[in-house]
Parts: structure tokens; sequence; C-alpha cells
């Protein structure tokens, strides 16, 4: 499953060990190797894990369509992992019939966005109201001071206009993304893994994750942001494999039909238009304009992609892969994703630009005509440019000074062994009420709490340990990316420890996780040239772990779902006191 374990990337030519540097050797002792490979084709492209039709012989199938179902097994499997997701999210998706946590902002700020162009100011009683009346609700007409960019909310808005102004309505999207996020993630790790096996493990390990199923099935902005951030993963890594097939195509092969490096191709091929870079700027455009934090990957997968081209330039026989990554792709790499983030975002904001600056459109859609021209240099932008500027220094304003306590506040550290997680819903039914048991004997408890499926996370502690080891001392560029992923989204919120933030932030790198718990359990079955006992005991382990990751899921799956239990059975599943 994992026979492409060691490092893509490392150079033809390495030297024997002797010869290394002195570094190299202190490595070795850590399990630091860099083996050369013969041929640069497959250095360049990896030929992906073909699936054996063994398995469908032995079940019955006959040899000719057990074949042709291994062939289509690289989009079957996701599509069937994908099924089981879906199902998963849609299911019973307008229960409860509440406004829950944050969607008493979103879904009202959506509804208001695709009406209006812009957000308003709702009653404080207005969510029984919207409960009562749906569709017939009179939206007001006071804009009101929001603190996160549009796009999520237009998402969310979208499943409002189709299927009213109701909770499956405003959750419809979030749990769309949600489902195709497992999608993309099955084709992504196939993709990085060059195994279908791997590439559904990790997206099966997503479907069954308590943190990203109720984050699916809740109208919150950071499940929006998590599908856009992991689409920009995937378009890149499409983008690499894209470009080293070209550079591969263009190297000569040798008498024996080996593909051998060559320095002049490899410093002077160019490498096309390159679609799949333009659209993974869209893509990061849009997780901007979803939350800010969507910035940390604009800057973690733009240096991610340009060494990648490092690598393979190399690879393919570049003297000097820096200086040439630098003069042939690195503009294009910055136009590609900068520029195009930047004005994908400004988009965004059309309703709210298009809305009237005579003080009944968006919040300080008038400041520049009120108070915004007192600079010298003013006259050289207009309103709308001004007033969005200033609007968003205060929206930064905001954002760093956020420190009012709340009860399911917790801090970064805690995140990756799930120590705090959030409740968005929580009643107390009486026996005979909303699913409460009539022999309960006492008060049930119902409620929706986003945690994420505890076993999964807690080996996904020790997986990040693997990837970090994989990727420092074996050179492998997909522990790197994995770790790029991660890191982007986890460590800058070490630096606002003093702010007011939550477990749920941590969805925009679940699907990272994952990939990394994917990679583990890949290095547990071993690679197929590894003896059968020790396939057969790796593929037993793996599979127990992964057995009991499912089970822990459905074992949660009251309190991700808020379906009414006795509360000796809701105590029985709060393992943690923080979790109270």
């Amino acid at each position: 499953m994992t026979s492409t374990a060691s490092s893509m990337d490392t150079r033809q030519d390495q030297a024997p060990h002797e010869q290394r540097p002195s570094w190299q050797q202190r490595l070795r002792r850590f399990g630091y190797t860099a083996a050369p490979r013969s041929d640069v084709h497959d250095r360049l492209v990896p030929p992906y894990v073909q699936p054996s039709p063994r398995m469908w012989q032995f079940l019955g199938i006959s040899h000719p369509l057990a074949e042709r179902i291994a062939r289509w097994s690289g989009w079957g499997g996701p599509l069937l992992v994908t099924l089981l997701a879906g199902v998963l999210r849609f299911w019973n998706l307008g229960s409860p019939k509440a406004v829950i946590f944050d969607e008493t902002y979103y879904a009202k700020d959506a509804w208001a966005l695709v009406h209006r162009g812009f957000e308003v100011s709702w009653d404080k009683n207005a969510n029984d109201a919207v409960l009562r009346l749906g569709d017939q609700i009179q939206i007001p007409t006071d804009a009101a001071y929001v603190v996160h960019p549009p796009v999520g909310k237009y998402v969310i808005g979208l499943g409002e206009l189709m299927f009213g102004f109701n909770p499956f309505g405003w959750r419809f999207m979030t749990a769309l993304l949600g489902t195709l996020a497992v999608l993309m993630l099955c084709r992504i790790g196939r993709r990085i893994f060059r195994s279908t096996f791997l590439g559904c493990l990790a997206g099966g390990l997503m479907a069954v994750d308590g943190l990203a199923f109720v984050m699916a099935r809740t109208s919150l902005l950071d499940g929006v942001l998590m599908f856009f951030v992991l689409a920009a993963f995937g378009c890149l890594v499409i983008d690499r494999d894209r470009a080293r097939a070209k550079l591969a195509a263009a190297l000569p092969a040798d008498a024996d039909g080996r593909v051998r490096p060559d320095a002049h191709i490899a410093e002077t091929l160019s490498l096309g238009v390159r679609p799949y870079r333009w659209l993974a700027g869209l893509m990061l455009g849009l997780a901007i304009g979803t939350k800010w934090n969507g910035l940390y990957f604009l800057a973690a997968f733009g240096l991610l992609t340009v060494l990648w081209d490092v690598g393979a330039r190399r690879v393919a026989g570049a003297g000097r892969p820096y200086l040439t990554v630098l003069k042939r792709d690195l503009g294009f790499a910055f136009l590609a994703t900068v520029p195009v983030a930047l004005l994908t975002y400004i988009a965004s904001w059309t309703g709210w630009i298009l809305s009237p600056t005579d003080g009944t459109g968006g919040y300080y859609r008038n400041w520049a005509t009120a108070d915004g021209r007192s600079s010298d240099w003013s006259w050289l932008f207009p309103d709308w440019w001004l007033s969005l500027w200033h609007y968003e220094n205060q929206v930064y304003d905001f954002h760093v000074g956020l420190s009012s306590p709340h009860t399911y506040q917790s801090n970064p550290w805690s995140w990756i062994v799930d120590g705090r997680p959030v409740s968005y819903f929580y009643e107390s039914p009486l026996p005979g009420k909303d699913g409460c048991p009539v022999d309960a004997g006492e008060k049930c408890a119902r409620e929706v709490l986003a945690i994420g499926t505890p076993l999964l996370w807690w080996v996904a502690a020790f997986a990040l340990l693997y990837i970090l080891w994989r990727w420092l001392f074996r050179r492998d560029w997909r522990a790197g990316a994995i770790a790029c992923g991660v890191a982007a989204g986890y460590l800058p919120w070490f630096l606002y420890q003093e702010r007011t933030i939550f477990f749920f932030y941590a969805i925009v790198f679940l699907p990272f996780l994952c990939l990394a718990v994917a990679m583990l359990l890949g290095a547990i079955i071993g690679p197929p040239r590894t003896g059968d006992t020790r396939r057969v005991a790796g593929a037993t382990g793996a599979g127990v772990l992964v057995l009991l990751i499912a089970w822990n899921f459905i074992y949660f799956w009251p309190i991700y779902t808020g379906t009414s239990i006795p509360i000796d059975e809701w105590r029985s599943r709060m393992w943690l006191d923080t979790w109270v």
C-alpha cells in the first residue's frame, strides 16, 4: 500500500554513504535515508499502486468483472466513501429545529446578504420569529457591524434560497460542502500516496470524525473555510503532478529506455499556464473571503508550491534549482495566487460596494463621503475603497483585541487531544418529551457537542510525530505537505492564546490530520515488498484501530446529533471533566 514510502525528490546522483556531508551521517541514527532512484521518470511521476482483483475473485466475482472493478476503483472507492458521509450528514439535518450556537449570527446574516447585499441588525428576539415565520419574516433595514467577510454567508444563503429560511435550509450547504470535502480528501490522498486504499482511508476517517460531522450539520463559517482550503490544496497537488509530468516527458532517454536528467531542459523548460495553480488562487481567495485566517494558507501553500517546483527542477537535473525557479516559475506562481486571491476577496464584497452611500447601505459604506476625505491622498481612491479599507481596519482591531470570556473557549494546546469541545445545543427534556424515554426516571440530556472522535484525534497526535519524523529524516514530500497544512491551520492560533478562541477552529486542518493518520496506518500495514507475516500482522493492527475509531463515532452519535438519552448515558460519554 505504501510502495512509495521514500521521498520522491531525492537526488539522482546521491553520493555514497561515506561521501555524504556529516549532518546526513549524523541523522542516519534517527532513520535518515535518501536512497537514489535510477529512473528519473519514476521519481518525477511515481506510478500508482495497482489494485489487485484477487479480493473480488475471492468473493466469487468473475475475473473480467473483478478486473473492471479494480480498474474503476480510483473513482468507485471515493464515491462509496462519499455516499456514506453524505447519508450521515444529511440524515435528519433539520434537527434540532432551533437556532444553535453561532447560527444565531450566520443564518440570519446569510438571509440578509442574499436579499439585501449586506448584513442587517436583527432584533434580539428574532430567532423565535425566524423559526415561526421562516421566509415570511420581514428583514430589518439597519446595517449591522459584522467581523467576517461575506463569502461563507453567501454560501449558507444559497441553501436558504433553495430550501427556505429554516434549519434545513441554512444547514444544507455546509452539509453539502462537508460531504464533498470527503470526496476531495479521498482523491487527494489517492494522488499523494499513489494508493486508492490509503486515499479512501483518509476520506473514511474524516467521514466518521465527530467534529467534521457536527460542523457539516451546523451553519458556521469554519466548515466552509475548510472546504476552500482543501480545494486549494488539491488544486496544487494536481498542478504538481502535471508540472512534473511535463518535465519528465521532455527529458531524454538512454539506450535502455531509462529517462535521464538533463540540466539544459531542467533549467530552460517552460511549464506553461498551469491552470490548476490559478484555480488554487481562486479557492484561496474564497477562503480568505470566508475568514481571514485563510491568509495563513495563502502564505504557506504559496511557499509549498514553489518548493515543489525546486524539487522537480532538481530531480530533472537543474544544477541551480533555486535560481531556475526564481527565473522561470516564481513570478507566475505569485501572479496565480496572491493577486488572484486578492481580487477574489474584493469581488466578494460586491453587494456591500453596490449598496447605497446615503446611510441606508452596508455598515461603514458611507464612511468615505462623511469622514474619509481628510487625507491629502484620499482623492486617488474611490469612495468604496476608502470605506472598505476603514471597515477592514476596524475589523482587525476587533479580532486582535477579542478577549471576552466564554464558557467553552479553549487554548490551542488542548485542541489536538480533544481537551475542550464546544456545546452548540443542550436541553433537558422530561420523560416522554422530545424523545426522552417514558421510563427514564429523570430528565434526559439532549446535546449537540462539537468534539472530534476521541480515538481518531488521539491517534492523530502520534501521527503528527510520525509525519514530522518522516519529513525531517526521510525527506518525504508527502509528510512535508501534510505538516504544512496542519501548521498553517494550527500554529497561528498560538499567537493569540489570550484571545477568545474555540476548538471548532481546528476543523480547517482536520483533513490534514486524517491524511497523517492514513499515512501512519499505511506504514503499520507495510509496503508490498515485505513478507506476508508482516503484512498480515500490520493489516490486522491497522484494521482493529480503524474499527475502534468507527465504533467510537457510533458511541458518541447521540451527542453529535442532539438525540435524547438518559442522563446517566450522557454522563458515561463525558470521558474528561473538561468536556462538561
